[in-house]
């Protein structure tokens, strides 16, 4: 009988043991920050893919995953408005365990969920271009958007005298950067007194074309091509670009002051000819390459900053041939992407 226990007590010992196993080898963290001298695997995802914007974004990525020997993975939404798109491309991103992520939030909020499931799996991200609720990722690498807001406001209201209507198209609800930006505008125009805001409430939204047609049906509203309207601003690219398009449709386009957001070839051009009274740019190239670095070095123990501002300036048609702004509004993409 007690041979018998005796049996049976080693045999439950062996079986426990064995199953415990060794955590080198049978237990994983699909999170866990790769050990010493692994390589780094990161997600950069973008609020969209089309928008030559995030093509220099894409190029600084590369720039600096070449510099500090990492892999990086870029996959985004192709439109700004599949929001559903973008939470399904972070949520793989969890899914296959990278070393961290990289994300432009197409929402304030709606990415909250998927970033804390990664915090969660111990997969740190790091948040650019536009700001997200909540103090789950390690650092927000961006353009003070509210401050550049305030620049365009204040070049449109002395490109106009200080007085005289403006419009103002909104982008989407929903995008942080892009309502910072507006809110620095309006604080500038409303501290001036004989400056009049006709339109401040619609939404362009996430494309040329929808952008497009609320822009001309504004345009039209207002009367703008008989001169009732003295300036318009825009928040982001493809607003700037629909309302280009309106005020030369509409032949309001000699007739405005038109300040605009972001920089493409085609916005270049209506710049240099006039159209365009001045773009607000951001450093898309370096923001892509600081959001990459922030993040290798928060995985290799390097402390990082909560906050960096990748800066932002307006740009005139006098300062299209400075090399700095050259530098700036067109990066060499085909060095960094092979286009």
């Amino acid at each position: 009988m007690d041979a018998r226990l005796l049996a049976c007590v080693f045999a439950i010992t062996v079986l426990t043991a064995c199953s415990k196993g060794s955590p080198d080898t049978t237990s994983t963290d699909a999170g866990a920050a790769p050990k010493s001298g692994a390589r780094l695997r990161i997600a950069v995802v973008p609020k969209g893919t089309t928008h030559e914007f995030w093509k220099s974004v894409h190029a600084g990525a590369v720039k600096a995953s070449r510099e500090l020997d990492v892999d990086i993975v870029w996959k985004g939404p192709l439109r700004e408005d599949d929001l559903k798109g973008q939470i399904d491309v972070v949520s793989s991103f969890v899914a296959q365990g990278v070393s961290g992520i990289v994300l432009a939030p197409l929402n304030g909020t709606a990415l909250r969920a998927p970033v804390r499931a990664a915090a969660q799996a111990k997969i740190p991200v790091v948040v650019f271009d536009s700001d997200l609720a909540g103090d789950e990722h390690v650092s927000f690498v961006a353009t003070d958007n509210h401050g550049a807001g305030k620049l365009a406001g204040e070049h449109l209201a002395k490109a106009i005298g200080g007085k005289g209507n403006v419009l103002m198209l909104r982008y989407q609800e929903g995008s942080a950067s892009t309502q910072g930006r507006e809110r620095g505008f309006l604080d500038a125009v409303r501290a001036m007194p004989d400056i009049t805001l006709a339109s401040e409430n619609q939404y362009g939204g996430a494309t040329t074309e929808t952008a497009f047609d609320k822009s001309e049906s504004l345009l039209l509203a207002h009367k703008a091509a008989e001169g009732t309207i003295a300036g318009v601003f825009t928040p982001n690219e493809s607003t700037t670009f629909g309302m280009l398009q309106a005020l030369r449709k509409t032949g309001a386009a000699d007739k405005v002051k038109f300040v605009g957001f972001d920089a493409s070839e085609k916005l270049l051009g209506a710049l240099r000819e006039g159209d365009v009274e001045a773009l607000v740019v951001q450093n898309p190239f370096h923001m892509g390459y600081v959001a990459v670095k922030t993040m290798a070095a928060h995985l290799r123990g390097e402390p990082v900053e909560k906050r960096i501002d990748t800066g932002a300036r307006v740009v005139t048609k006098q300062d299209l041939d400075d090399p700095a702004v050259q530098e700036i509004v067109r990066p060499d993409l085909a060095r960094w992407l092979g286009e």
